[in-house]
């Protein structure tokens, strides 16, 4: 396996593993006994790539996450109601759509503008064929005061160790092995505003590229603009899907590379869309909010029964995106 480009040569174990921030100055690699656990835990927090590249890593197992179908049927509905509560639409769009891929294991990589981002995910799962499963990383002390989002696809890391990187690379490798599962990822792993460029990710994602063994990277962006009504747009559009089999020889490093390029091409054009605030270059996914609200509303309801015209809620008299 070539070094990685650009940083510490894991193959000759220089340095701890990169796929979250550095572990502490006190983890050794070279030379001495590795520091002990953080807690009890079988994975120190940083190890050389004879354990990095072990089997118990890289060989996939089992998905470690048991959803509950019923449970998650009921989140998705709440969840496409949640942001049509707070949204005056979820739009996906038109040259961008969701493409229709063949069963193999499939990476969402969003950019994460927002604490919106995860729902906006789980409302757009709704679209994506039937036989798909879907999970994601979250931070393992999300888990603990909500466990019932580990039923429905969420599995914990820990962010910002070292440990915390192997324990995403273990538990994603595992999920990937099924070719009906979904991986979806915020992968900058912190909010960063839609327009930042240029777009950086963290490395975790090249490394786990690398270690795929088929299916797919999918960009996908959003961004929340305010066009002509009281409650903003929820905007989302796919980028071209990257073959994992393509691109077998590269480092982890240019692989996160291509994703950061894939999904600033994608935001890029995003923004272009956003600006433009034509709602006729989308596809509606869930109509939510228009109009003020409250006495103003209904004055205007009760005037439009008087004249005999259609109520439109929305501001400028916009059409009312379908359902």
């Amino acid at each position: 396996m070539p070094a990685d480009e650009g940083g510490p040569d894991l193959e000759r174990g220089e340095g701890c593993l990169r796929v979250f921030p550095p572990a502490p100055p006190a983890c050794k690699v070279m030379g001495g006994e590795p520091a002990p656990p953080l807690v009890s835990d079988p994975l120190p927090p940083c190890e050389s790539v004879a354990n990095f590249a072990s089997p118990s890593l890289t060989t996939p197992t089992a998905p470690p996450v048991a959803v509950q179908p019923r449970l998650l049927k009921a989140f998705l509905w709440y969840a496409r109601r949640y942001v049509a509560r707070h949204f005056h639409a979820l739009r996906v769009a038109g040259d961008g759509r969701l493409p229709d891929l063949p069963r193999g294991p499939l990476v969402v990589v969003m950019n994460h503008p927002s604490w919106w981002d995860p729902m906006i995910g789980l409302a757009i799962i709704s679209e994506m064929p039937s036989w798909r499963r879907h999970f994601g990383p979250i931070d393992v002390a999300g888990l603990a005061q909500y466990p019932f989002l580990g039923k429905i696809g969420f599995f914990g890391v820990e962010p910002g160790t070292a440990r915390g990187g192997i324990q995403f690379l273990r538990r994603s490798l595992e999920i990937l092995a099924s070719p009906e599962s979904t991986l979806w990822i915020t992968a900058q792993g912190r909010f960063v505003d839609a327009r930042d460029r240029p777009v950086r990710l963290r490395e975790g994602i090249g490394h786990l590229a690398r270690r795929m063994r088929g299916g797919w990277i999918l960009p996908m962006a959003v961004e929340y603009p305010f066009w002509d009504d009281r409650c903003p747009e929820a905007l989302a559009r796919f980028g071209q899907p990257i073959e994992v089999s393509e691109r077998p020889a590269l480092s982890s490093g240019a692989w996160t590379a291509r994703i950061e390029a894939a999904l600033e091409e994608n935001q890029d054009a995003l923004a272009t869309l956003a600006r433009r605030r034509d709602p006729s270059a989308f596809e509606t996914i869930v109509a939510g909010t228009a109009g003020v609200g409250g006495v103003y509303d209904m004055w205007r309801r009760v005037r439009a029964r008087l004249r005999g015209e259609h109520f439109r809620p929305e501001h400028r008299g916009t059409k009312r995106p379908r359902a």
